[in-house]
């Protein structure tokens, strides 16, 4: 094939979406299945490997297919030797990290071509062989979010999910554990063991994942059909049940309980070298060794198992609606916390991711939760994709009611379940779950930058019987429509309180609160609340259901009572 021929088989399967992230998809190409044969030795940062993508064309005449991959570069990356389909070679490019591969012949459509690459290189990142924290060799990969093209071919971009395996050949004193279920360990005799992982559920390009060292596996049964393990280094044996397995047991049963089924066949929890926080590989999540404690990571394991559920088993589509991701996980981890906490330390969680995005914002201006054209992957996190996207959803919750919220969750999940979903995908199924228009309410929370920032006073009008409550939102830009909570603190008789215990005398002056919700969509707005009497105080958002930054005070010429009485 000529060099220009090349380059138009090249163009013919890249395609740039007009309102997407910049990666370059391909309309006519599915990957389908991929397997990875992998050599890996302690003595050496090199890796062997032959990686077999089977790819089904969607279109006739598609002339092949380019996946991704690092190419050489001062010392690192992958050196292709080969490229066969049924053992023939074939035509094939590699550079800038683009590995572009032709097809044997004519395809039709939904034929499925198996392409084998030869390979070999150091890994620049994505797969890391490092010592781990007791000076132990060990390896272990993270992908996020688009590194597994350092050491693997393969489409690297959310839209493209596929099955695979990793065949992974290392010495025989390490353990090896990857996505899906354990299909065979082989020792070849020469003090080397094969170990076989696959993966049957289709999963995005950073969702796959190996961890090789020498591990203690500790297996805790089954929760739900799915089986449940924890693995860490040896010299850590004892902490592996109280670290991880209580807090799964309970995030694994919350979810599928509350979402749908748990989509994949295992789930371990791997303690990993090299890794900060957590990373949510499908079925095989790695948390940072240096945080294994003898105390359970409640709120971390909750998160990264939330994201089995919403960035594995429905993926975004796009790295601009990564927030379906980020923002789901923290939320949900939000509503286990008050599952089994309870709701004041669901609000307090709340309260902190708060002062988080108003932090943010302060420093960051102009940002909204979903990019704009994403093309700086380095970018593609930041506080609003997680702690905003969560108060967005809590929103939701109370936008549209509780019971309508979970339905719309329920079948969400159901019906993009290993698939994937676009921001606008969501926004239909809460439409229908709630019956209501929802358009206005993400455009303001999703694409807007610069959240809510509310000044209020108050005072009461006793000829009226009635608390004057006047609000401005100071926020540049257009107003918010917000549904506001008013707590209203007022004094209550002794004689209509009943006494607090047999015996016991009641207080001379007891308090109650009770809660008033405002519609608020005009810059300045005037609203009253009845009351008989003037109320001890108001305050705003006493349970924490609206992201805003809020302040509310007495009026100078209040007639409000004191907080204090005699």
């Amino acid at each position: 094939m000529t060099r220009a021929a090349f380059s138009t088989l090249l163009c013919c399967l890249v395609a740039t979406t007009a309102s997407a992230d910049t990666y370059p998809r391909q309309p006519a190409v599915d990957a389908w299945h991929y397997v990875f044969r992998l050599e890996l030795s302690d003595t050496s940062p090199e890796i062997t490997a032959t990686a077999t993508v089977d790819v089904r064309f969607t279109r006739a005449g598609t002339g092949g297919v380019v996946l991704d991959l690092a190419s050489p570069a001062d010392g690192k990356g992958m050196t292709v030797t080969g490229a066969t389909v049924e053992g023939r070679p074939i035509v094939y490019r590699h550079e800038h990290n683009r590995l572009t591969l032709t097809a044997p012949g004519p395809v039709a459509v939904d034929d499925h071509v198996r392409f084998t690459i030869a390979y070999h290189g150091v890994p620049a990142n994505g797969l890391r062989l490092i010592q781990n924290k007791y000076g132990e060799w060990s390896a272990f990969s993270e992908n996020w979010p688009n590194r597994a093209r350092e050491w693997l071919p393969m489409i690297d971009h959310p839209y493209d999910k596929a099955t695979s395996e990793f065949i992974v050949t290392a010495p025989a004193r390490y353990q090896v554990v990857a996505n899906g279920l354990l299909q065979s360990t082989t020792d070849l005799g020469d003090g080397r063991r094969v170990t076989h992982w696959k993966q049957s559920v289709p999963i995005a390009s950073w969702l796959n994942a190996i961890g090789v060292e020498q591990f203690a596996v500790h297996y805790a049964g089954r929760v739900d059909g799915i089986e449940l393990s924890s693995w860490v280094p040896h010299q850590d044996r004892d902490l592996a049940t109280v670290y991880f397995e209580g807090p799964a047991r309970k995030a694994l049963a919350f979810y599928g309980e509350h979402v749908g089924p748990y989509a994949y066949e295992k789930l371990a929890n791997v303690a990993a070298a090299g890794i900060r926080g957590g990373t949510e590989h499908a079925s095989a999540i790695f948390y940072g060794e240096d945080g294994v404690r003898n105390e359970p990571a409640t709120s971390l394991v909750a998160h990264e198992i939330a994201h089995q559920w919403f960035g594995n088993a429905v993926t975004e589509r796009d790295w601009d609606d990564v927030w379906l991701s980020e923002g789901f996980a923290t939320y949900f981890t939000h509503l286990f916390i008050e599952h089994t906490q309870g709701r004041d330390a669901m609000a307090a969680g709340l309260q902190r991711d708060r002062n988080t995005v108003f932090a943010f914002e302060r420093d960051n201006p102009g940002l909204a939760i979903v990019h704009d054209n994403l093309s700086d992957m380095s970018k593609v996190l930041n506080r609003l994709v997680y702690q905003k996207a969560g108060w967005v959803l809590h929103m939701l919750r109370q936008q549209i009611g509780i019971e309508a919220f979970w339905s719309g969750i329920r079948d969400y999940y159901r019906t993009f379940r290993d698939r994937n979903a676009s921001s606008a995908d969501f926004e239909r199924v809460m439409e229908t779950a709630s019956a209501q228009d929802l358009t206005w309410f993400f455009r303001q929370w999703l694409h807007r930058a610069a959240s809510p920032v509310i000044r209020g006073t108050w005072r009461y009008d006793p000829a009226a019987k009635q608390i004057v409550v006047s609000l401005r939102q100071t926020q540049s830009g257009d107003p918010y429509r917000l549904l506001i909570d008013i707590g209203v603190t007022e004094a209550v008789s002794p004689r209509s309180a009943p006494d607090p215990r047999p015996g016991v005398a009641a207080p001379s002056a007891l308090e109650r609160t009770r809660v008033e919700r405002l519609t608020l969509t005009q810059r300045d707005q005037t609203f009253t609340i009845a009351a008989d009497a003037a109320p001890l105080d108001l305050t705003l958002d006493p349970n924490t259901t609206t992201l805003m930054d809020g302040a509310l005070a007495a009026a100078p010429s209040s007639t409000g009572a004191p907080k204090e009485q005699p």
